[in-house]
């Protein structure tokens, strides 16, 4: 597989970099995750494309979940630091209210936009390199945030020794991923790609940070992103969990969600949807129809190689991330254009990549719609509408 951001021009496409995208399970400690994950600086980079203020519905997220946190700091001269800041839209709200705060960064393309939004924001890696540094310029953190952060980080161990190094006595690291267990139920394969190295459960997110002092609080389920759980820690012994985290963890065993027959059974399911989804592509092109991609993600990229989808059935990937425009979807090699070229001349079907979106794009789309158009949606199963 290629990277999943890694959209290009042509006069890269000879020398594309592909990979092995394969993803096992650890029977003893619970974790799903790849098999091999890519340098970290290949994902990571100056050129790196997702910026989260793209998403209205991310904002929107990103600004409760703020004040939440926010909520919770002593009074004083508390201090955050989130961990993959991205373009500062949820740290933001940090600033705005006068907060101490830091964003650790390690794309410069994001973490510039962050910093010319009045987000302090250093470009890095967080580790426990980076977790001693911040400690001695600025003091242990009050609260430490990680949204969508955590999965993309390969060497689990020393990002949980920073949180442990950089955590006040009595802080909280809040730590919002998407949810193994909504990935098995929704079959959202899509989201199996080289930047989520880790596939997280309450199981297994508690066995890794137990080891560096820390438990899981509270455990709160969110919708965003295809399922996402949000994980509220502390250090071990410092106050007895809620009362989700026991019915999250019975839950679990319940569902045998880390058994071998669950996980077989997904995969089962992957290839249906495959067969199921090329089957509908192919039989619009017999038909004419025009297809175009709707977002062009990190999760389009492992629909299009894994399935194999060509050209020849997705005629263009609409996005509105400029960035993107002028370039072709990694692997395949399907061209990306703005959103204004999509609605100039609407397709009859549009792939919707963005299915975690489906809301919030079906309303924006009201046009497309009336005019005829018709959604293809993959997740949780093929249908057209």
């Amino acid at each position: 597989m290629p990277l999943a951001n890694g959209f290009l021009t042509p006069d890269q496409f000879a020398g594309e970099y592909f990979f092995n995208l394969s993803a096992a399970a650890c029977p003893r400690c619970t974790l799903v995750q790849l098999v091999e994950q890519p340098e970290r600086e290949r994902m990571f980079n100056d050129r790196y494309p997702f910026f989260s203020a793209t998403s209205v519905r991310i904002q929107e997220h990103f600004a409760s979940f703020a004040n939440d946190v926010i909520a919770t700091l002593p009074a004083g001269n508390p201090f955050v630091v989130e961990i993959g800041s991205n373009d500062g839209t949820l740290l933001r709200h940090a600033a705005h209210a006068g907060i101490r705060h830091l964003g650790v960064e390690p794309s410069a393309s994001v973490a510039q936009a962050a910093s010319a939004d009045g987000v302090n924001t250093i470009c890095r890696f967080f580790d426990a390199q980076a977790a001693r540094q911040i400690v001695a310029e600025h003091g242990q953190a009050h609260a430490i945030i990680a949204v969508n952060a955590l999965s993309h980080i390969a060497d689990l161990h020393s990002v949980a020794e920073g949180i442990a190094i950089l955590l006040a006595p009595d802080g909280s690291c809040v730590i919002e991923d998407p949810y193994w267990g909504d990935v098995v139920a929704r079959t959202a394969f899509d989201q199996i790609y080289d930047e989520h190295g880790s596939y997280f459960t309450l199981s297994s997110l508690s066995w890794l940070f137990a080891q560096h002092g820390l438990d899981v609080l509270d455990a709160i389920p969110f919708d965003v992103h295809g399922g996402s759980m949000r994980y509220v820690l502390g250090r071990t012994g410092s106050k007895p969990p809620s009362a989700s985290v026991g019915q999250l963890r019975d839950r679990e065993h319940t569902l045998q969600l880390h058994g071998p027959e669950t996980l077989a059974g997904f995969c089962d399911r992957v290839m249906d949807t495959g067969a199921a989804l090329m089957s509908r592509l192919r039989k619009c092109k017999a038909e004419g129809r025009r297809v175009a991609g709707y977002g062009a993600t990190s999760k389009s990229t492992t629909t299009i190689n894994f399935f194999g989808i060509t050209p020849d059935l997705v005629e263009f990937i609409s996005d509105t991330t400029p960035a993107k425009h002028g370039t072709y979807s990694p692997g395949a090699h399907i061209p990306v254009r703005p959103h204004a070229e999509f609605a100039a001349r609407y397709p009859d079907r549009a792939l919707l990549f963005l299915w975690n979106h489906a809301a919030e794009v079906r309303a924006k789309e009201q046009a497309f719609a009336r005019g005829g158009g018709k959604w293809i949606v993959y997740v949780p199963a093929v249908e057209e509408s």
